[in-house]
């Protein structure tokens, strides 16, 4: 073939792919059933949201920003002049979503759509040209953009993308790649993000709309396509097979932000709430780079038969960069109600009067069987009956106070949350419920007589959400134990699932309020002893969502109080200072709470001078190891070497307390809290007339 004649033939081709473009791009368009969803999911938040909703123009702006955050949240593709040209739909959303008028909002997208696919081409043409990798001297790329202003030329997105391809390619060149491994990855993550934008159709569109519509909102109130509802539903009959991960989006990023108790990710201890997931890979095969891929796309890659293994390329919460990934290997299964069942076990707490023994029940998650239960079975297993038993068994073995471990405990069955209070409590209310048009139902516990009314402390942590801040909430409330650890996720609100014409709309319908009238959103439960946080809640937590709904009141009711626990604060909150001050694991904690917040609050950006890079990350990596070494020395452990092997040994199973600060730590003193609190206690019923 003559160079004339391929020339023509590429360009031909060039032609005929360019053409294919423009149709398939204009094949996005919504259909009738989407228009007619539009309608109903208006009405829907209009009418049946628990929140005084008002679809007017002030809505429609921050419906506006969300769904251009949801488009271009790092403000990379988009230009100013792109944005402005849609500016007039910033106050017409309300009036497009009620007429069921979506021409504007695909316009929109197909705008941005252009423009992606632009960027990708221009990004692989780069790579065919051959990478430079030479890291010297080429300045800083900030890290977040998601408050920037929009660049306003062409040429300012092409020196952010020269900076974000520069600093993509020295992320692989600091983990050792060299250069062919480096520029196909790359051109696999380009080529990969091309294809699935191009795979893109009018159900996508839709779904990324109505994100924005429902997500302004609330952050619960979410619409499902019929595929997404699918899923759904499979996970609410727990037979999906895979980690046990609850992830989100957060930015270019999948991140981890709970653990399904018993779980496999939970079993192997190698993912933690706030890690990153940039990568996933079969058993065998190539590793997929997850950077920028949607998060249902994400979610499939990950799911796969029980027995199979999935491998993750995770970047540590703790970590200070993007390089510092390592690859975690996890057995996909399903989740077994005997792994997520109430355990106890008896800790000795010795004292100068001798030794005493505390019973630790520690509760994964508010469970009830369903379907025994309503077949009218006696056996049934639930989280009251098996705390009851452990109860009973644990007070056998001569226990003097029993700790309560919530942390972790995503919530549940509400119905459990009642009958396990009422375990500690003899009959009264639990939780008030109230819904959209302000009528407040009451639950509580109705069976008299108790089963334990000893010493209570009840341990949680940010990760202790819904129907566990009900319970830690009216535990406190009674005054019937102390609430001690870190301040709750905040989840206070109810979604009830409806079926649209087209999809589904999960709607939050009501608010959960504490028996004194104050809610357990956006604040959850404050402790009365404060723990050091291990969960950033910056990252984790209601408070962290957009457009959470507001803290508020509503009146208490009636109930008896059991104890005063306050009246002991001042002196069990000196007694656990004066320990934690000297105890290296809570010395450690503390420490590396303060670190992390001072890391997050400096890293700004990255540098895109190789020398420089690693030597940022070095310094920080090494006031991680030293601030872990120091710990390990306290407790006559051998150091590590380097900072990244302290994840590793937190994964693995050891028996050794003296290395087991996140889980053991915190259970070991909220045992010596319920030893002072049991004193403290005797002494003053010793000293009535």
């Amino acid at each position: 073939m003559s160079q004339l004649a391929a020339l023509w033939r590429t360009a031909t081709l060039l032609v005929v792919l360019m053409l294919a473009s423009v149709t398939a791009l204009a094949a996005i368009e919504p259909s009738d059933d989407h228009r007619q969803a539009a309608v109903e999911v208006a009405e829907s938040l209009r009418y049946g949201h628990y929140a005084d909703v008002d679809l007017d123009d002030d809505w429609s702006r921050r419906a506006f920003d969300r769904y251009l955050d949801i488009l271009d949240n790092q403000r990379a593709f988009l230009l100013e002049e792109d944005v402005e040209a849609f500016r007039h739909l910033e106050t017409r959303i309300d009036d497009m979503l009620l007429d069921g008028d979506l021409n504007g909002a695909y316009e929109l997208y197909r705008r941005y759509h252009a423009r992606a696919e632009s960027r990708y081409e221009w990004l692989l043409a780069r790579i065919d040209d051959g990478l430079d990798l030479t890291f010297d001297n080429d300045g800083r790329l900030e890290v977040d953009r998601s408050d920037a202003p929009w660049l306003t030329r062409e040429a300012e997105l092409d020196e952010l993308w020269r900076k974000r391809l520069k600093n993509a390619a020295l992320t692989q060149a600091i983990s050792g790649q060299e250069r062919d491994e480096i520029e196909a990855n790359l051109r696999q993550r380009y080529e990969g993000q091309l294809t699935r934008l191009r795979q893109t159709n009018g159900e996508d569109v839709f779904g990324l709309f109505m994100a924005a519509v429902t997500g302004s909102i609330d952050p619960h109130t979410e619409y499902l396509t019929p595929r997404q509802g699918e899923s759904f539903d499979i996970q609410m009959r727990l037979s999906l097979e895979g980690i046990g991960a609850m992830l989100q989006s957060d930015g270019e990023y999948v991140k981890v932000t709970s653990l399904v108790p018993g779980g496999p990710a939970d079993r192997a201890g190698v993912l933690e709430p706030a890690d990153r997931i940039v990568g996933v890979g079969q058993e065998e095969g190539e590793m997929v780079n997850v950077v920028g891929m949607r998060l249902d796309e994400v979610v499939d890659l990950i799911r796969g038969p029980k027995g199979s293994v999935v491998r993750l390329d995770v970047v540590p919460a703790e970590a200070v960069d993007m390089t510092r990934s390592h690859v975690v290997k996890i057995t996909r299964d399903t989740v077994d109600l005997e792994e997520q069942a109430a355990k106890g076990e008896v800790i000795e707490v010795e004292r100068d009067d001798g030794v005493h023994r505390l019973g630790v029940i520690t509760v994964p998650t508010f469970y009830v069987d369903f379907d025994a239960w309503q077949a009218g079975e006696t056996d049934y297993r639930s989280t009251t009956r098996d705390v009851a038993r452990e109860i009973e068994r644990l007070e056998a073995e001569g226990i003097d106070g029993i700790v309560l471990d919530l942390r972790n405990n995503g919530g549940g069955a509400l119905q459990e949350a009642n009958s396990l209070l009422g375990l500690f409590i003899d009959r009264g209310p639990t939780v008030q419920v109230r819904d959209a048009r302000g009528r407040i139902n009451l639950y509580g516990d109705t069976e008299t007589g108790t089963v334990y009314d000893g010493p209570l402390v009840v341990l949680v942590n940010r990760l202790s959400a819904s129907a566990s801040e009900i319970f830690a909430g009216a535990i406190q409330d009674y005054g019937r134990g102390l609430v001690v650890g870190n301040a709750t996720f905040g989840k206070g609100t109810v979604q009830t699932l409806s079926d649209l014409s087209h999809g589904q709309i999960k709607l939050t319908r009501a608010k959960f309020y504490r028996i004194s009238g104050e809610s357990t959103q956006h604040r959850g439960v404050e402790p009365d002893i404060h723990f050091p946080n291990l969960v950033d809640p910056e990252r984790i937590g209601e408070s962290s969502l957009d457009n959470a709904l507001e803290w508020d009141t509503v009146r208490k009711v009636q109930y008896r109080t059991y104890g005063n626990p306050a009246q002991y604060l001042d002196t069990l909150r000196a007694r656990h200072e004066e320990r934690a001050e000297t105890h290296p694991n809570f010395v450690y904690l503390e420490k590396r709470a303060e670190l992390a917040q001072r890391m997050q609050e400096e890293r700004t950006s990255v540098s895109l001078d190789r020398d420089q890079r690693q030597r940022e990350v070095e310094e920080q990596e090494t006031e991680q190891l030293a601030l872990e070494n120091q710990r390990r020395q306290a407790l006559g452990l051998e150091p590590l070497e380097e900072w990244s092997d302290a994840r590793g040994e937190a994964g693995a199973e050891n028996d050794d307390e003296r290395d087991q600060p996140v889980d053991r730590a915190q259970v070991l003193e909220a045992a010596e809290i319920l030893t002072d609190y049991a004193e403290l206690s005797q002494r003053r019923l010793a000293s009535r007339p």
